[in-house]
């Protein structure tokens, strides 16, 4: 009985013990880091030097140049600053890179990894080089496949290799290559809610100056004030207008002086808290080209930071928000109404049929 009453209870203490495990949150530290060799060791020292970024792939190289010690530009737009953080977590993971396991020295086999020559047509590789003002390079690296990990804290890990050397090593680190350049800009241009636009007056090229405001009651929508007689308007239209500067970005850019197409238009909108914008419109075919002025206090201060000096694509559908005219405004049914009898009147008149 003795040796059975213990056999059980020792069951059970292993059966608690197992639960407790189970149900005790898992405060395990993450692996610590890997004791192989760095891939550049003296990089850290050396990027004070860093004057630009290169990243070349089989259709063409992303340049990133440096044009003060903390901004980076990019000359494929026309020197527009690059989002900072993107250089840092870039440089940063070259200095972290280390060099964990030595792959194929065999340069057939290196298409595998994603590591043949990058200047090779349909090649999946990328050429990273950090260089300074001269040219010469602090660091290069073609740079391959990532290797896909299922297990929780386990460092990122990528196929790499020296331009000059065909050996092939896994290292250990991030490495977050883009050669598309619209992936290092912030294209956010603004995000000011619908309310906050009270007024707008559009000058549009050839067309009637077109007044628009909101009532005194804030949740109003706004309204044509001027001409005082119009068509029937479409509400979505005129609120499209309010929501202009919603969530607002941009295509491409341009320097100002360099803006292409045609003036069709000024946009001026009166916004709450004394801020107040300035929409100049161009078409260039069917694109749409913008400058964009802020007036006002210290947030028209930000924004005419951002904004000047730079001329914007933006999307078509902003040409009826920025500088509409009354006949993007009126009501559908109504316009298409309205069609034939505009085409009727425009129509020659047929002579009479001789007697």
């Amino acid at each position: 009985m003795r040796r059975r009453t213990l056999l059980g209870l020792g069951t059970a203490a292993a059966a608690a013990v197992g639960g407790a495990i189970l149900l005790t949150p898992d405060r395990a530290a993450p692996p610590p880091p890997s004791s192989s060799d760095l891939a550049f060791p003296a990089l850290p020292q050396r990027l004070n030097n860093a004057a630009s970024i290169e990243v070349t792939r089989h259709d063409g190289t992303l340049v990133v140049r440096r044009a003060a010690p903390d901004r980076w530009v990019l000359p494929a737009k026309a020197g527009y600053p690059v989002r900072p953080e993107r250089v840092r977590e870039l440089l940063v993971g070259l200095t972290e890179l280390r060099l964990t396991e030595p792959r194929t020295a065999n340069p057939e086999m290196l298409d595998r990894l994603g590591l043949d020559d990058p200047s090779r047509p349909a090649a999946t590789s990328s050429l990273l080089r950090v260089l300074d003002a001269e040219g010469a390079a602090l660091a290069e690296l073609v740079v391959g496949r990532r290797r896909v990990r299922v297990q929780g804290n386990v460092p990122e890990s990528v196929y790499v290799r020296r331009p000059a050397e065909s050996q092939a090593w896994l290292a250990e680190g991030r490495l977050p290559l883009d050669s598309d350049p619209n992936l290092w800009i912030d294209r956010d241009l603004a995000n000011l809610p619908r309310d906050r636009v009270r007024a707008a007056t559009i000058d549009r090229v050839g067309e009637p100056p077109l007044v628009l405001r909101r009532g005194a009651d804030t949740d109003s929508p706004l309204s044509v004030v001027e001409p005082a007689e119009t068509p029937e308007l479409d509400e979505i239209s005129l609120d499209e207008v309010a929501r202009g500067f919603e969530f607002l970005t941009f295509l491409d850019v341009r320097e100002a002086a360099a803006m292409p197409g045609e003036r069709i238009g000024t946009g001026r909108f009166e916004l709450t808290d004394n801020l107040r914008i300035i929409v100049t419109a161009h078409k260039d075919g069917e694109t749409l080209w913008a400058l964009l002025a802020a007036e006002g206090d210290e947030e028209a201060a930000r924004l005419q930071a951002r904004w000047q000096g730079w001329a914007y694509q933006l999307g078509q559908w902003k040409e009826k928000a920025f500088v509409p005219r009354l006949a993007d405004l009126r009501k559908q049914e109504a316009a298409a109404a309205a069609e034939p009898e505009a085409a009727q009147e425009a129509a020659p008149e047929t002579p009479a049929a001789p007697q």
